[in-house]
């Protein structure tokens, strides 16, 4: 908040026909937004996201079998809600991390922490304690 305060300050023109209360609104939006950021960052982070992943930039051409309404279904995490987990196969190559990651990496979804990993780790982790 001191820096967004601090940036008020240097722009004294700005901000002088705002109210007290309009620029503590001001300042308060921008804290909060600075903490949301902070903590999505924090979320991905966490993660370990092997690639920094969109659902967007996902190529439907490519002969893997994709359909775009089922992957902006699964990209609404509305499966997350409901307690359900995802599980991606898939021949080698044909982008299954990529899928992974950008469903679980969306920066506006409030959702609580992601983890996407090999499944030679996962085996390794339930068969071998």
């Amino acid at each position: 908040m001191a820096a967004a305060l601090e940036h008020q300050q240097n722009q004294p023109g700005t901000y002088d026909e705002l109210s007290f209360t309009e620029r503590l609104e001001l300042l308060l939006d921008r804290e909060f937004q600075t903490r949301e950021h902070r903590k999505q960052d924090r979320l991905v982070r966490q993660a370990r996201f092997k690639l920094r992943a969109s659902v967007q930039d996902i190529d439907y051409q490519h002969r893997r079998n994709l359909k775009k309404a089922q992957v902006a279904q699964l990209a609404q995490i509305d499966w997350l809600e409901r307690g359900q987990n995802l599980l991606i196969t898939g021949p080698c190559g044909s982008g299954k991390t990529y899928l992974g990651c950008a469903i679980g990496h969306r920066p506006s979804a409030p959702r609580p922490p992601s983890l996407v990993s090999s499944s030679h780790i996962v085996f390794h982790f339930f068969l071998w304690p």
